[in-house]
């Protein structure tokens, strides 16, 4: 089976995060299986324009964020129609419409999740209002009328795209590429109760609001610490760092930036509670592979961090205010037999949430076969 996989990023870009994950990993299936895949995507700093892999080929086109699906669409039409069995588009904002100009092939859209609330938090006016209120819209409308099956990966954005028309989403399972532990009973957590904040420092991430809430719970917990780790490009993440510089607190607080695989395992499996505060995710992927090193998370209410903490069992929801995540995690760590108890259920469930079930699901959609 020859398939073409079309998405913005690689999983080498540099904003590279959990979708690009999922891509990597299903791909890596198709190609052990001994399908061929190429993936169409948008180009960054030396990456060259053609690239091949482990068996998998990379083709980059373009290089701006919102000009590369036309680019790619283009190129596509020029150089890959009518060329593959299977043609897989993953929708991140912007859609290539691929699956309306490719016949020959068995199209599927995939969603992670839709931008919707994000353009606010991380496009500027006016492109944020025409984004949320014409171009997502219409662009979901013309794609959910082709009829072309979709996959997506949490309830949360089935409720999303079935408000647009999409009936019947395909719903794959999510999948972690940590290992998880083989047993709890030998990992020592940090000497004083620590809180981790994982991931790049964006607008829709929030990380201002975990700092908020780190300072509140200390009020009620002085020993408390928080460990920051992510890179802090752009202006949010300067906000971020100036924060932590004016806090009262900052002491207490240590920037990281970004960190390597080996050292993010080793901070979610030390630290007490990873906090999660985005504003959209299609699947809150660093919550899992925090519950896979037996690390609960405590969350805000919104689509996608629902999905991937189940409450008052692998953590904890609140609503998405500063004042309630600092509620929680005093009401966790103030009960050391619950969170004991919370720590052991996630780690149980993060165990059944791999990228081998994820294929599984994925390919019973697709018809790839070995």
């Amino acid at each position: 089976m020859n398939v073409a996989w079309l998405t913005w990023k690689d999983r080498d870009h540099p904003e590279a995060g959990g979708a690009e994950v999922v891509a990597h990993e299903l791909c890596q299936r198709l190609l052990a299986e001994g399908h061929s895949v190429t993936m169409l995507t948008c180009g960054y700093g030396d990456a060259p324009h053609r690239e091949q892999r482990d068996g998998l080929t990379t083709i980059r086109v373009g290089s701006s964020r919102y000009a590369h699906p036309f680019q790619a669409l283009l190129y596509y039409l020029r150089h890959m129609r009518g060329k593959f069995d299977v043609v897989i588009e993953e929708v991140n904002g912007a859609p290539y419409f691929s699956v309306l100009f490719e016949h020959r092939a068995r199209r599927f859209l995939l969603y992670h999740q839709m931008e919707r609330i994000v353009w606010f938090y991380q496009t500027k006016p006016p492109l944020a209002q025409l984004g949320y209120y014409l171009l997502e819209p219409v662009a979901s409308r013309l794609l959910s009328a082709s009829r072309t099956p979709v996959i997506t990966v949490s309830d949360s954005t089935a409720t999303d795209l079935a408000q647009f028309g999409f009936t019947k989403p395909h719903i794959i399972s999510e999948g972690i590429e940590i290992k998880p532990l083989a047993s709890l009973g030998r990992i020592k957590k940090f000497m004083r109760p620590t809180l981790l904040s994982l991931g790049a420092m964006r607008a829709m991430k929030r990380t201002l609001d975990q700092i908020e809430a780190f300072e509140l719970a200390k009020k009620q917990i002085p020993s408390l610490r928080l460990k920051i780790a992510g890179k802090a490009d752009g202006p949010y993440g300067q906000q971020v760092l100036a924060r932590i510089e004016a806090s009262p607190h900052k002491a207490d607080i240590e920037y990281l930036g970004h960190v390597s695989r080996d050292t993010k395992t080793q901070l979610m499996r030390r630290s007490h509670i990873i906090m999660q505060t985005a504003v959209h995710e299609g699947w809150g992927l660093t919550v899992t592979e925090a519950a896979s090193q037996g690390t609960p998370a405590v969350v805000y209410d919104v689509n996608g961090l629902r999905d991937s903490v189940r409450h008052e069992k692998t953590g904890l929801i609140t609503s998405a205010q500063p004042e309630a995540l600092a509620e929680s995690i005093v009401h966790l760590l103030r009960r050391p037999d619950q969170y004991q108890a919370m720590r052991r259920k996630a780690w149980e469930w993060a165990r059944t949430v791999t990228f081998d079930k994820s294929y599984q699901d994925f390919k019973q959609i697709v018809g790839a076969s070995s």
